[in-house]
């Protein structure tokens, strides 16, 4: 089988690279991006278009403050689609807010969240077991914010934040600026945890985090349950709209 080769490859007006398959929409941090951590570019096995969107503050969107910032989302997601993208993320969880205007505004695929994957999980799990959710501000986690993923039975998750957990709330809330990073871990490690402890019926973990993903796999050996995370959604994702050609023995 070959690769499909077009008959004519045009230029994009004002493009200066071509061949990124998906682009990321990225709030203003002040945080560590540590491997795992989607704003590491080592997490995927594929280019990432990053794109800061100037004054989209972070650390609003994460208090769940960020319908001010609409217009200014809409604005740099149609930016990627005329650079040639074939699909759009975000760096952070809570940009759920944004997911219906921005899927509405463009005509390629609009994830900009890991909550997205709530309906397919608990879908997933069975009708007696919940999904356990792990976010970085649980407060922020409003029905409002799960129905912009699209989201609304909300009494089949079980939410755990970790907010309350001193290194993990300078790190990401405060934005210090650094990271220990095995006492990050710990912390997480310890909110998944105390998710499972509390909730004993939960048969997965979705963590909504983007800083997340670097703890998946510790997370389930401790908890011994399936964790989905954000990286793997974008590399999903990422198969969707960039096919694999498969080969080998017939």
């Amino acid at each position: 089988m070959t690769a499909f080769v077009p008959s004519t490859v045009t230029a994009r007006a004002g493009q200066i690279a071509n061949g990124y398959p998906i682009g990321m929409l990225c709030a203003q941090w002040n945080i560590p991006f540590v491997p795992g951590d989607l704003n590491h570019a080592g997490t995927f096995s594929f280019p990432m278009r990053y794109v800061e969107v100037a004054g989209l503050i972070g650390g609003e969107i994460l208090r769940g403050d960020g319908h001010k910032f609409t217009d200014l989302i809409v604005t740099a997601a149609k930016g990627l689609e005329a650079e040639g993208v074939r699909a759009i993320t975000s760096n952070c969880g809570f940009m759920a807010v944004f997911q219906q205007a921005v899927a509405a505004s463009v005509d390629i695929p609009v994830f900009l969240t890991s909550l997205l994957q709530l309906d397919m999980v608990t879908r997933m799990v069975g009708p007696d077991r919940r999904v356990g959710v792990l976010t970085a501000n649980s407060a922020a986690i409003t029905p409002a914010l799960l129905a912009g993923a699209g989201f609304t039975n909300t009494e089949r998750i079980a939410l755990r934040g970790l907010e309350d957990y001193p290194h993990f709330r300078e790190v990401i809330l405060d934005e210090v600026g650094a990271m220990d990073p095995a006492r990050f871990a710990d912390e997480v490690i310890g909110g998944a945890l105390r998710l499972q402890m509390e909730n004993p019926d939960i048969g997965a973990i979705v963590t909504e985090c983007s800083d997340l993903p670097a703890y998946s796999a510790a997370i389930s050996h401790a908890t011994g349950l399936p964790v989905y995370d954000w990286a793997s959604f974008i590399d999903y994702v990422h198969h969707a709209v960039v096919p694999r050609s498969y080969t080998g023995t017939y």
